[in-house]
């Protein structure tokens, strides 16, 4: 059973998810929350292993209530998934940013959000890691005069193997393809990302995407990984 954490400021979508996922068999809606506030309340009550969390939100906005969420659990952290209005959206790549898995939006067909409760569930992505790489090259560009990249020394824990997984990572390769490239097997490939998002304390591909952009590993519009 899917134990599942509702979160949206508008009591009729709110409703209308809950009873959606009520309907069916293998999910279990554990809680209901109308803010980011009473989202934190619940994750930390509940332990739910999805959250659905709305983005714009009076007071503690889903951004906020993400990061907070996943920092309070070490063993069993929650896959958040981000609903939005607008599929490029600052809110939405903050939200990567800390953690959450992957993003929907609100007008998406019930099916598929009923199939997507269940990929990250199973500790997939929501979405292709190219889409996670477009939506962070958009606010990283649009950001690079104002904001710095962070310093790389965050990275001098990391095994050289491990920073060159992260840069392939980066770079939008599946597990997959980083094996073909670097002749080792797919198995080589996740142990080695493990170990560096866990050096690194991140929760999901998502965030090492983004921690590949912001450390400088990868460059807004680079299109192809460099030979390694």
């Amino acid at each position: 059973m899917i134990k599942v954490l509702v979160v949206d400021d508008q009591i009729l979508v709110r409703a209308g998810l809950a009873a959606l996922i009520r309907a069916v068999p293998d999910l279990d809606v554990v809680g209901e929350a109308a803010t980011g506030e009473e989202a934190v309340a619940l994750a930390a009550a509940s332990r739910p292993d999805v959250i659905l969390m709305d983005i714009r939100m009076p007071g503690m906005n889903g951004v906020a209530a993400t990061e907070r969420i996943l920092a309070a659990e070490s063993e069993h952290r929650p896959r958040v998934l981000i609903l939005t209005t607008f599929d490029l959206d600052e809110y939405v790549y903050n939200a990567l940013r800390v953690g959450a898995s992957g993003f929907l939006l609100k007008d998406t067909p019930p099916e598929r959000l009923i199939a997507a409760i269940q990929t990250i569930a199973s500790g997939d992505m929501l979405f292709a890691p190219s889409v996670t790489r477009r939506l962070i090259e958009a606010y990283t560009r649009e950001s690079a005069p104002s904001s710095p990249p962070r310093p790389s020394g965050e990275l001098d824990i990391l095994t050289a193997r491990e920073a060159e997984v992260l840069t392939l990572v980066g770079h939008a390769l599946s597990n997959t393809e980083i094996a073909d490239r670097l002749c080792v097997s797919e198995a080589t490939v996740k142990t080695h990302l493990n170990r560096a998002m866990a050096k690194l304390n991140l929760s999901s591909r998502a965030q090492a995407v983004a921690l590949a952009y912001e450390s400088g590993l990868v460059t807004p519009g680079e299109k192809t990984a460099p030979s390694v």
